[in-house]
């Protein structure tokens, strides 16, 4: 565990980068219902990642980094999210369920980086 397991696009418009990803590399994409945002699942040949739309405004053109997200797959969601906190981390977007998926979550670096991690758990509600 703890390697990075999975990743996130951030998008204005999720259906048209759905089709850009799906025309380019073939990714197959599956709105997710149960989640607090809009949110949806990609399918590829490797690692499996997912898609949601944006939430702040993209940082203009040569202004730093507008990237992927990735997420860390942890054994206990809690009991990283403390250490991480503890740490001098914070809560960038709080643990939510990713129905019969995970626990997933969001956090900023002590360099306010964004990253989440995510906790497998068939039985997440």
């Amino acid at each position: 565990m703890s390697n990075i397991a999975y990743f996130e696009i951030q998008s204005n418009d999720p259906a048209a980068s759905a089709r850009f990803y799906g025309q380019v590399f073939g990714w197959k994409f599956t709105l997710q219902e149960g989640v607090p945002i809009e949110y949806y699942r990609i399918e590829n040949a490797g690692m499996h990642g997912g898609m949601y739309k944006r939430p702040a405004d993209t940082p203009p053109l040569n202004c730093g980094t507008n990237a992927f997200t990735c997420s860390v797959e942890v054994a206990d969601f809690d009991a990283v999210a403390s250490l991480i906190l503890g740490n001098g981390g914070q809560v960038a977007m709080p643990k939510f369920a990713i129905p019969g998926v995970c626990y997933q979550g969001y956090f900023l670096d002590t360099d306010h980086n964004v990253f989440g991690i995510f906790e497998p758990n068939t039985n997440a509600q």
